[in-house]
């Protein structure tokens, strides 16, 4: 793996903070803005949550539910949450930020990911990664394909995997994320701050 990549990967969520921060002073949210960012970070949480419910973390490969239509969905659900808060924040360069963050960091855990997938699972991750996109949704033409009998209990959404794989956790983080947003929207608009 390279430096960059391995720093990201490594330092993703300890650089987070100072970002978050960052945006925080930035930010000059206004209610209009926080319900529309409001309403794309629960989209963001429900394409997380619906992800969470088909991984099995280090027991199989995932290729059921979201992981059907794109590689990742659980950063798709968490490019959503970044765009929910890009609008909430109300501030070019507070997006600005948010965005850039956004992106070179999870391009460079995504890539380390699939390293460690294809190690992981050989041709069975190669056989998945030739058939569906990496990041942005595709829709496979499965016109062609037989009928297929009833899915094993394995292979639907799980509420105990979800809970297992702490989501609930982006969900808190999510809320109160929003509260902060709102606390700088009220004192901007209390004391000019």
């Amino acid at each position: 793996m390279n430096p960059p990549r391995k720093f990201w990967t490594r330092w993703r969520v300890r650089t987070g903070y100072p970002i978050a921060a960052i945006y925080w002073l930035l930010a000059a949210p206004t209610f209009r803005s926080i319900v529309i960012g409001g309403v794309i970070t629960a989209f963001g949480l429900l394409v997380r949550g619906a992800a969470s419910g088909h991984l099995r973390k280090d027991q199989e490969l995932a290729t059921t539910g979201p992981y059907a239509s794109t590689r990742n969905p659980l950063y798709l659900g968490s490019a959503f949450l970044a765009a929910g808060f890009i609008i909430a924040g109300h501030s070019w360069w507070a997006g600005l930020l948010v965005g850039v963050y956004f992106a070179v960091s999870y391009y460079a855990v995504i890539r380390d990911e699939e390293e460690n997938l294809r190690k992981r699972f050989g041709a069975a991750f190669d056989e998945y990664a030739a058939r569906v996109p990496a990041f942005f949704p595709g829709f496979p033409d499965r016109s062609s394909e037989p009928s297929s009998p009833p899915r094993p209990p394995t292979e639907m959404f799980s509420w105990a995997q979800y809970r297992r794989n702490r989501e609930y956790q982006a969900l808190i983080g999510t809320i109160a994320g929003l509260g902060v947003v709102w606390l700088r929207m009220w004192l901007r608009a209390r004391f000019g701050y």
